[in-house]
């Protein structure tokens, strides 16, 4: 009896034992305003967002072997944010997706990378330049000197993306230009945590001095200014004695407006709680995330 009354306690403490789940939903969007005309100063080049080890929401076979599971939108909780959004003329999401996955330290966590919004592939390079002005190269120094030169893919109604190619990694990625970019882990050090790192990349316009140009100004009229020692001789120049040299014009900066992508980068940190319904955000960005204990 007494063994029967021991295996009865140890079915009903079984759950605790187990490892705990959590299912993760969170909305992307996107605040419809110039980035102009905000009051913050945002670099034209930012460092890529570290992505190493990052897997691909469409690659089912790696994210099984971290033990994450995309979960259907018969599951989501928070639709009620994302309609709100949808009609709110100020606001635009990007994206709106739901995993469950285990509970992991940071070091263990899965790191999902997102990729949402339109694609910018045609119009710009990866580095932000437009490929419209890479077809006539010229020299061009940046009059902005704060620049630092050193899945499924998830997509609103209201965007036209491409899936992302990705293996086990992704590191491993198409030449897709996405508006959103970037990585989410979820993990548990005593409390839950977040680590958002997003770039938004709006079209935008810089002035450059074009250099080449410039140079070349300066050269011709140095050669305008030579003058050849035996000829001056010959005609009883003394090239010793103050000349005069005339044609001289002031040299002007030769500024050009070009059109190149912008990041505009979100990355932040919060701690949270299971259930608690976390909004985080900059100027142009929005994230609101929920983390939900299975069978709570």
């Amino acid at each position: 009896m007494k063994k029967l009354i021991y295996l009865l306690l140890l079915a009903v403490s079984w759950p605790s034992f187990a490892a705990r789940q959590f299912d993760v939903e969170v909305i992307l969007f996107k605040r419809n305003i110039n980035p102009e005309q905000v009051n913050e100063s945002w670099p034209e080049q930012l460092k890529q967002v570290d992505m190493q080890g990052a897997l691909s929401l469409e690659d089912t076979a790696a994210l099984k072997a971290k033990g994450v599971t995309i979960l259907p939108s018969s599951q989501y909780a928070l639709d009620a944010q994302y309609n709100k959004l949808k009609k709110h003329a100020g606001f635009t999401p990007l994206a709106h997706i739901a995993w469950r996955q285990g509970d992991q330290n940071q070091a263990n966590a899965p790191k999902l990378y997102i990729t949402a919004g339109r694609d910018f592939s045609e119009q710009f390079l990866p580095d932000g330049r437009s490929k419209k002005d890479v077809e006539q190269p010229t020299n061009a120094i940046s009059i902005d000197s704060d620049s630092n030169n050193d899945g499924i893919t998830i997509t609103a109604d209201n965007s036209t993306s491409l899936l992302s190619n990705s293996n086990n990694n992704a590191d491993t990625r198409s030449d897709s230009l996405y508006q959103l970019n970037g990585m989410l882990q979820v993990y548990v050090q005593h409390y839950l945590f977040l680590d958002a790192n997003l770039d938004l990349r709006e079209p935008s316009r810089r002035e450059v001095i074009m250099t080449k140009p410039l140079l070349e100004s300066i050269v011709n009229e140095q050669n305008a200014m030579n003058v050849d020692t035996d000829t001056a001789t010959e005609n009883g120049i003394d090239v010793n004695s103050n000349v005069q040299i005339g044609h001289l014009q002031e040299v002007k900066k030769n500024i050009k407006v070009e059109e190149f992508l912008k990041p505009y980068r979100l990355s932040q940190q919060r701690r949270m709680r299971s259930g608690e319904i976390h909004y985080l955000d900059n100027p142009l960005l929005g994230v609101i995330i929920q983390v939900r204990r299975v069978g709570s």
